[in-house]
C-alpha cells in the first residue's frame, strides 16, 4: 500500500470549516480587533494630513478681524462658516506699518444665497492682487495666468457646471481655476478680486437684491473684513498681536500658531487615546483567543492522538494549530478591515464635519501601509495566542492520551 503525506494546511481548513461556530467566534474577534487598528489609525493619519495642509495653505501669521468676530473667522477658516464682518480699510496700512510685519493684505466676505439666484451657499472672499500672499500663490499651482476682474478660483469642494461656471447672484460667472485642496474651510469658499466683488455687488442691486446695498456701499466706503498679515520671523506672534491689539482699538487678533497648535494638542491626545484603547484591545483580543484555543485543544486530545498514530509529527501538530490561528488572524483582519474601509473612506466628508476637524485623505502609499500593519497585526495575535496550546499539544503522550477517560 503507497504511502500518503499528510497535507497539514489542508487538514487545517477542514479543521476549521468543521467547527464553523468556533470558526466564527475567532475570525470575529480578529475583526473587531484590525477593524479598530486600521479604522483609529486611518483616523489619526487623516486628521493630521488635514492639519498639516490648512496650517500650510493659510500661510498668514496673524488674522486682524472686527473685535467680537475672532469665533467666526476661525469657524470660517477651519470649517467653512459663512457671514460678513467689516471695519475702516485705513486699518490695513496701519497694520502693514506695524514694527515687526512683513506684508498684510485685505480680505473682503460676502455670503451668497442658495435660493433661484445662486448654484449654492458659499463665502465669497475678495482679495487684493496687489498685496495678496495667501490665495495667488495657492492658485498659482493649478493656474499659471492671472484672474481677470469677472473670473472667480473655487475651492476644491464647489460643485460646477458643466461649461466651468457658477450662477451667483443672478449672473453665471467663470471658474478661471479650482484651487487644490487645503483640509479646511477655505475648500468650500470662492475666490475673486476685489473688482470683482464691486461688480457682483452691483449686478445683484440692479437686478433687485436690495438687501446687499449695505454690503456694496460698505465696499465703496473702503470697508474690509479682515487683514492677513505675516511676521518677521524674529518677532513673537503673541508679542506682535499684543502691539496691534493696543495700538488699534476695536480688533480682534487670531494667532493662526495658536490656533492649528489647539487642534495639534487636540489631535495628539485624540492618537493617544485611540493607540491606549488599540492596545488593551489587542492585549483582550490575546486572551479570549487563548482561552478559546486552550478549550478547542483540550477537546480535540484524542483528534491529535489519532493524528500522531497516522504518522504526524509533533512539530506537525503544532504547525497545524498555529496555521488555524494564523487563518483565522488573517480572515478576520481582512473583514475588519474592509468593513472599517466601508465606514470611513464614504463618509469621510459626514465625519469631518462631526469632528470639526481639518481631515484631508491620506496618500495611498500610507494607506497600504497601515492596511499591511492592522493584517499583521491581526494575523499575529492568532498564533501568539494558541502558541501555547500548540505546545501543549505537541508534547502529550499518544498512548494516555487515547486511555483518557475509559
Amino acid at each position: 500500500m503507497a504511502k500518503r503525506v499528510l497535507n497539514m494546511s489542508l487538514l487545517s481548513f477542514q479543521n476549521l470549516k468543521a467547527k464553523p461556530v468556533r470558526t466564527a467566534c475567532l475570525v470575529i474577534v480578529a475583526a473587531i480587533l484590525a477593524f479598530t487598528l486600521f479604522g483609529g489609525s486611518i483616523l489619526t493619519l487623516n486628521l493630521h494630513q488635514g492639519l498639516a495642509a490648512v496650517t500650510n495653505r493659510f500661510g498668514a501669521d496673524l488674522m486682524v478681524v472686527p473685535e467680537g468676530t475672532a469665533a467666526k473667522a476661525q469657524s470660517l477658516l477651519l470649517r467653512g462658516g459663512t457671514g460678513g464682518f467689516y471695519f475702516d480699510e485705513a486699518i490695513v496700512d496701519k497694520i502693514a506699518r506695524t514694527e515687526g510685519i512683513a506684508c498684510a493684505s485685505p480680505q473682503f466676505f460676502l455670503t451668497s444665497l442658495s435660493e433661484s439666484c445662486c448654484d449654492a451657499m458659499v463665502q465669497l472672499i475678495a482679495y487684493d492682487p496687489e498685496t495678496d500672499f495667501v490665495v495667488q500663490p495657492w492658485m498659482a499651482e493649478k493656474y499659471g495666468g492671472s484672474v481677470e476682474d469677472g473670473q472667480l478660483v473655487a475651492g476644491s469642494r464647489i460643485a460646477l457646471r458643466a461649461d466651468n461656471t457658477i450662477k451667483l447672484l443672478g449672473h453665471t460667472y467663470p471658474v478661471a481655476a479650482r484651487l487644490s485642496r487645503s483640509a479646511g474651510g477655505l475648500d468650500i469658499s470662492i475666490f475673486m478680486t476685489m473688482n470683482t466683488m464691486q461688480l457682483l455687488l452691483g449686478r445683484a442691486r440692479a437686478d433687485g437684491y436690495d438687501f446687499l446695498s449695505i454690503q456694496e456701499k460698505a465696499m465703496q466706503r473702503g470697508t474690509v473684513s479682515a487683514v492677513l498679515a505675516k511676521i518677521d520671523p524674529s518677532v513673537p506672534p503673541a508679542r506682535l498681536a499684543q502691539t496691534i491689539g493696543q495700538e488699534n482699538a476695536g480688533v480682534d487678533v487670531v494667532i493662526s500658531q495658536s490656533v492649528f497648535s489647539g487642534i495639534s494638542g487636540t489631535l495628539t491626545g485624540l492618537t493617544a487615546y485611540i493607540h491606549l484603547f488599540s492596545l488593551m484591545l489587542w492585549i483582550l483580543a490575546l486572551i479570549v483567543l487563548a482561552a478559546i484555543f486552550s478549550l478547542s485543544i483540550h477537546e480535540r486530545k484524542k483528534e491529535f492522538a489519532v493524528l500522531r498514530i497516522l504518522g504526524a509529527t509533533r512539530r506537525k501538530l503544532a504547525g497545524m494549530v498555529l496555521s488555524e490561528s494564523a487563518i483565522t488572524g488573517f480572515s478576520g483582519g481582512g473583514i475588519g478591515i474592509l468593513l472599517a474601509s466601508l465606514i470611513i473612506f464614504p463618509f469621510s466628508t459626514l465625519i469631518s464635519e462631526r469632528l470639526e476637524l481639518p481631515w484631508l485623505d491620506a496618500p495611498l502609499f500610507n494607506i497600504i501601509q497601515v492596511i499591511l500593519g492592522s493584517l499583521f497585526l491581526s494575523a499575529l495575535v492568532g498564533p501568539l495566542a494558541s502558541l501555547y496550546s500548540a505546545i501543549r499539544i505537541s508534547r502529550a503522550e499518544t498512548y494516555y492520551t487515547m486511555r483518557e477517560g475509559e
